[in-house]
């Protein structure tokens, strides 16, 4: 243990572990005060560690397509996986309980699963991305316009607060990595020897290419004097910091991507309909007690402002009230502590200073900021503070502007949707909010109304409360962030996360060019229609524009009417022949188009064995031109995209298929999806 008291964190920059020079700032145990660690980044080359990261990092990302990176993401996932235990143990040393250590490892660990998921089922398995349809630029469809993303050649700086030592910089490197760009990260100092083991255990791993991950420990010094145009910076913490980093002048000359996750007065809206014994008002209690007492109410998501309707106001603070009473606080390795410690004496002072503010327009409802009862722990080595609840005026300032981030809210009253929407967004943007309500106009009038305001909202009901991941949970698959005070910025929301380290490029050129840059195939780019049937080409083989011209096939009436009574589908168009010729769209019998996609692939299919294993779906199916008794049909279906799966013998392939008439014009476009194996084994 005295070894670990004085043992100086390590930075690992330049494909080396580094110890920062001079005797560090200590680093301290939230709940014994005992040191844990030093800290210092003084010595560490920022510059050169830049410089790595675009150097090495960068190029070796960049060979690797989407779907490879990704299962590395899934790889890595898994080895973290496996210290678990060892990760929570270190998490109490940061005051977290069990499930506090919980929320943050395996959340993290979580969006490394969920981007790895994301990138093999979303992401082509190549290098570039294609972003939205072909963009007609002239007449005669030779000239187009397509926008791609490429990775962008710098480095993620990760900028990450105390609260999620582990979530925090995984949420940011998972989307990044998937990009194929190099990460940074640069921890809060009060938890950063979590943080520390983190990437200790990646890089360890060998899972990772060098200069892909990098760690600073400590100040970030110089760091962002060394930025360029192709770098990032991520940052999470308060308004404040955020507005000096944003004005930075590197990062204002050079024009740097900075996205802020920020300060957020986030507010829960109980709805009317919610009265005492309903499960909605259960569920708001339970909820607003939650997210007061979840790593000691320290998340940006955490519920700052409740508001209820007026008549409800003593209902709900007496039912907080016992719930609260019943929260043991202390150490977390005591199984009946259900609060543990803020990160930090400096944290909880902080925290009692907020609350002398907010204290001026309210009145506590529950807790002493000053004195709090812990159980196998010292209150005033450790840094503890009872949850405090408070009963404010909503229509003073203090409320939506003063955040005492710990286990605080201020219940409020509200007497209209009008009232209660005006009052949200005094909080000058949020990144979470939530309403629970069994009433659907009454969450639709909410939602519609607070959402300028929110980056994310919650509706949370009897039927959603078993699944929802609650209020305070963000989600790989939706963005996190908000506008104005929550920062302006976007973190994860899917592949959204991965394009924000991306640059955008729209690209001008005929057909052939846009085929050649994109991969993939674009109507008026050459065919290949030769002697060899495109069916009966592997992956190997088969090779964009490859193509086949099937047909003509004559459709008759008798075709018509026997699809119709085959399917049962005797729509009046296919089966009605004065109807039909009512019909402004048609003017008489016309074929199904089911009958003509059926028709369609009769023509085009290879019907032997061979590479082709299964057709596994359509898309962008649109009828364009009616088909009726006597029409011929041909198709021409192209190689338009493939992709190989990684960890698998077969790959998928996306085919056009266009279908005409005799007089040449288009009556049916879709893609056609099909396995194909990667090596031809039959004769």
């Amino acid at each position: 243990m005295a070894q670990q008291s004085t043992r100086m964190l390590r930075s690992y920059v330049s494909g080396a572990w580094r110890t920062g020079e001079g005797e560090g700032a200590p680093l301290h145990d939230a709940v014994t005060g005992a040191e844990v660690a030093r800290i210092s980044s003084a010595g560490i080359d920022m510059a050169a560690a830049l410089d790595h990261g675009r150097r090495v990092g960068g190029p070796a990302l960049r060979e690797l397509t989407f779907h490879q990176r990704a299962a590395l993401l899934k790889a890595v996932a898994s080895h973290l996986r496996e210290h678990r235990d060892e990760l929570y143990e270190l998490s109490a040393r940061t005051g977290a309980t069990l499930g506090d250590a919980k929320f943050d490892v395996d959340g993290g660990i979580g969006v490394l699963f969920a981007y790895s998921s994301k990138g093999k089922r979303e992401l082509p398995n190549d290098t570039v991305y294609v972003d939205g349809d072909v963009e007609p630029l002239s007449k005669g469809g030779t000239f187009l316009g397509r926008h791609i993303a490429t990775p962008l050649r710098g480095v993620a700086v990760q900028i990450n607060a105390f609260n999620f030592p582990v979530w925090g910089p995984l949420e940011k490197f998972a989307p990044a990595f998937l990009a194929g760009v190099p990460s940074l990260v640069k921890p809060a100092s009060q938890t950063a020897y979590l943080t520390e083991r983190i990437v200790e255990l990646i890089i360890e791993s060998g899972l990772v290419p060098e200069g892909t991950l990098q760690l600073v420990s400590g100040s970030a010094g110089d760091l962002l004097d060394h930025l360029t145009e192709q770098d990032l910076v991520s940052f999470t913490g308060s308004a404040s910091t955020a507005q000096k980093l944003r004005t930075h002048p590197v990062i204002v000359r050079q024009a740097v991507r900075f996205n802020a996750e920020a300060d957020s007065l986030n507010c829960s809206i109980l709805g009317p309909d919610a009265r005492p014994g309903t499960a909605e008002f259960d569920l708001y209690v339970k909820q607003l007690v939650t997210e007061m007492t979840v790593k000691a109410g320290q998340k940006c998501t955490a519920i700052r402002r409740a508001f209820v309707p007026a008549d409800l106001l003593d209902d709900v603070a007496e039912a907080a009230r016992e719930r609260l009473a019943k929260v043991k606080i202390g150490n977390p390795a005591n199984a009946e502590v259900r609060m543990g410690a803020l990160a930090s004496l400096e944290q909880r002072e902080e925290v009692r200073r907020s609350l002398k503010a907010l204290q001026d327009a309210s009145s506590v409802v529950f807790g002493d900021p000053e004195h709090v009862e812990v159980v196998d722990a010292d209150a005033e080595r450790g840094a503890f503070i009872s949850p405090v609840l408070l009963s404010g005026d909503p229509e003073r300032a203090e409320p939506h502007e003063v955040e005492a981030f710990g286990p605080v809210s201020t219940l409020m009253p509200y007497t209209s949707v009008e009232q209660v929407v005006g009052y949200a967004a005094r909080g000058q943007g949020s990144l979470a909010g939530s309403v629970v309500t069994a009433d659907p106009e009454f969450a639709r009038d909410v939602v519609l109304g607070v959402a300028p305001w929110h980056g994310r909202l919650l509706v949370l009901d009897r039927d959603d409360a078993k699944e929802s991941t609650g209020h305070g949970s963000p989600m790989p698959g939706l963005v996190h962030g908000g506008p104005g005070r929550a920062g302006g910025g976007e973190e994860m929301g899917g592949i959204r996360g991965v394009l924000h380290h991306m640059q955008r490029t729209a690209v001008q050129g005929g057909p052939k060019v846009l085929t050649a840059v994109t991969g993939r195939w674009v109507a008026g780019a050459p065919r290949n229609t030769g002697n060899v049937h495109p069916f009966r080409k592997s992956l190997a083989e088969l090779r964009i524009g490859d193509a086949v011209v099937a047909g003509p096939r004559t459709v008759t009436q008798e075709d018509i009417d026997h699809f119709a009574e085959f399917t049962g589908d005797t729509f009046y168009a296919h089966t009605d022949p004065a109807a039909a010729a009512a019909n402004p769209l048609f003017g008489g019998i016309v074929a199904h188009g089911y009958l003509v996609v059926s028709f369609a692939a009769g023509l085009f299919v290879s019907p032997e064995p061979g590479p082709v294993l299964a057709n596994y779906g359509l898309e962008n199916l649109r009828f364009l031109t009616p088909v009726k008794p006597g029409d011929e049909l041909t198709v021409t279906l192209t190689a338009k995209q493939i992709t190989p799966r990684e960890n698998a013998d077969y790959g998928e392939v996306r085919w056009d298929a266009d279908v005409t008439n005799s007089a040449g014009d288009s009556v049916a476009k879709y893609d056609v999806l099909t396995l194909v194996a990667k090596e031809n084994n039959r004769p």
